[in-house]
């Protein structure tokens, strides 16, 4: 639609000016710094940094049903910059300009009901978000379309020229970073940090298609990270893993994003996310709370938080239930399955701790929980989940198994509904999906094939078939009806069909 054909009443907050006041402010420290320079963590004291609006209560003049036609007619609107993660602008990157905005098709992945089967197996009922539809499949694009407009602005408007992005990078970041600073060439190159062979071929083929420099490190993703944040250190080079706090606003737009789809109720709904490196449940949290102050919605959802038994130390660290006794310890992980959530020491642990207190704080009440899940139901759950006609990568499988622990354990009640994230697209982890149906998962992830979920192909070649097709020798006349004569037949017969009565 065309401006001119809104109501006059909304017109005027549609297409949104810059504005807002943006800083970095320290969580450890609370020391406070301007956002002209691109910061990673405090240079005072070392903590991580959250972005702050130092005029967010100017979005508190606009009541909420108001909030609720601007972001539902600003869906209507053609114009690319607000087509996607920034149709939420005032919340995300409110300094950006329009004309800086960086949209490659991310935001606003569906969120597929559960067929009646599925919510029957699980005992609730449940909506997959399918994040592995963003541009380079998966949630991480969020993140990148807010760092890299940033940036993009940073270099529009003179203040930076040229810009080596890094990040390390179990799969996803580093597809999704080298996609966007590859969109943004020449002014922006990308290099990215995996650690060796723990990338699925999928996730490895991504960032070198999009002309990435890809360097194979020893080690787990941990390593590799501790590689980076040297190099942010000691070199000019923007960092782009969730130590970036534009990272965390980008993927709010998640919350938002939920909200707009439940028609802003959000008292009975669970949203349920895999843990990693902790930037996504972070921002899924500060999204809610942003809203929740701006009078958009009126009740914070409950939020699971789910981690693999090899790879835990959020769930860990909560299972002291007297705050005042729980201490951080960093993991040694084992192999998983999901494997962008196989960290030990994640970098937004301290946003996390910091927002689960504002955030229960806020709801009266413990909104926020997290538990453990097994390898085999990360498997299970996610096979599961697809031959029920989804496209979950393991991670989905992780949260639809968490969710199931989370009703068990009576932290969720089957008359809420659920919303479970599925991080990126199936495609990327279909190696794993592959050694369960031939029975080759190596034993340290402790995954056993349910005969149940297991399908294989059956080769149908008839031994009494004399001729068959080859590549450029196709069959003719009678040696064609005798092959389709004889594997129709044999084709039938393995599926046990019933002949039609002539």
């Amino acid at each position: 639609m065309k401006l001119d054909d809104f109501p006059d009443h909304i017109k005027s907050y549609l297409i949104p000016e810059p504005s807002g006041q943006l800083i970095y402010r320290c969580l450890g420290c609370q020391s406070e710094f301007s956002i002209r320079k691109l910061l990673y963590t405090c240079p005072e004291c070392g903590q991580v940094l959250l972005i702050q609006d130092t005029r967010f209560d100017r979005l508190k003049k606009i009541n909420g049903q108001l909030w609720h036609q601007i972001f539902d007619y600003r869906r209507m609107l053609r114009l690319p910059a607000l087509k996607g993660i920034y149709r939420y602008h005032e919340f995300i990157g409110p300094v950006i300009p329009l004309q800086a905005i960086v949209y490659l098709g991310e935001g606003h992945t569906p969120a597929v009901e559960a067929n009646t089967r599925l919510q029957e197996k699980a005992g609730i009922r449940f909506y997959y978000k399918n994040d592995g539809q963003n541009p380079s499949a998966s949630f991480k694009d969020r993140g990148m379309a807010s760092a890299l407009s940033y940036i993009n602005f940073l270099i529009t408007s003179g203040q930076l020229k040229h810009v080596l992005a890094v990040c390390a990078s179990t799969g996803d970041t580093s597809a999704a970073a080298a996609l966007y600073a590859a969109y943004l060439q020449p002014h922006i190159n990308s290099a990215v940090l995996l650690p060796h062979k723990k990338v699925t071929p999928q996730q490895l083929s991504q960032p070198l298609g999009s002309g990435a420099k890809v360097y194979e490190i020893p080690g787990v993703f941990d390593d590799c990270m501790k590689v980076v944040e040297a190099l942010s250190e000691n070199y000019e080079v923007a960092l782009l893993n969730s130590k970036n706090a534009w990272r965390i606003l980008g993927q709010e737009s998640y919350s938002y994003e939920i909200a707009q789809e439940f028609e802003y109720d959000m008292a009975d709904k669970v949203v349920v996310a895999p843990i990693g490196n902790a930037g996504n449940i972070t921002a899924i949290m500060s999204g809610f709370i942003k809203f929740l102050q701006a009078g958009i919605i009126s009740d914070l959802p409950k939020i699971i938080g789910v981690q693999s038994h090899h790879a835990d130390p959020v769930y860990q660290y909560y299972s002291e239930p007297d705050p005042a006794k729980r201490r951080f310890k960093p993991q040694t992980i084992k192999p998983s399955v999901a494997q962008a959530a196989m960290i030990g020491n994640p970098v937004s642990m301290p946003r996390v701790i910091k927002l689960v207190d504002v955030y229960n704080d806020l709801a009266g009440r413990n909104r926020v929980f997290f538990v453990q899940v097994t390898e085999q139901a990360i498997m299970d759950w996610q096979l599961t989940a697809n031959q029920n006609g989804h496209v979950a990568c393991t991670h989905g499988g992780e949260c639809l198994a968490g969710l199931t622990v989370a009703i068990d354990r009576k932290l969720v009640d089957n008359t809420e509904i659920a919303v479970v994230d599925s991080t990126a697209h199936a495609l990327k982890f279909a190696g794993f999906q592959d050694l369960y149906f031939e029975d080759k998962m190596p034993q340290d992830y402790g995954v056993t094939p349910d005969k149940n979920l297991v399908n294989r192909p059956v080769y149908i070649h008839p031994k009494n078939l004399k001729h068959v097709p080859e590549p450029g020798r196709p069959l003719k006349g009678g040696e064609l009806d005798e092959f389709i004569k004889t594997v129709s037949e044999a084709v039938a017969s393995n599926l046990d069909l019933e002949a039609k009565i002539k």
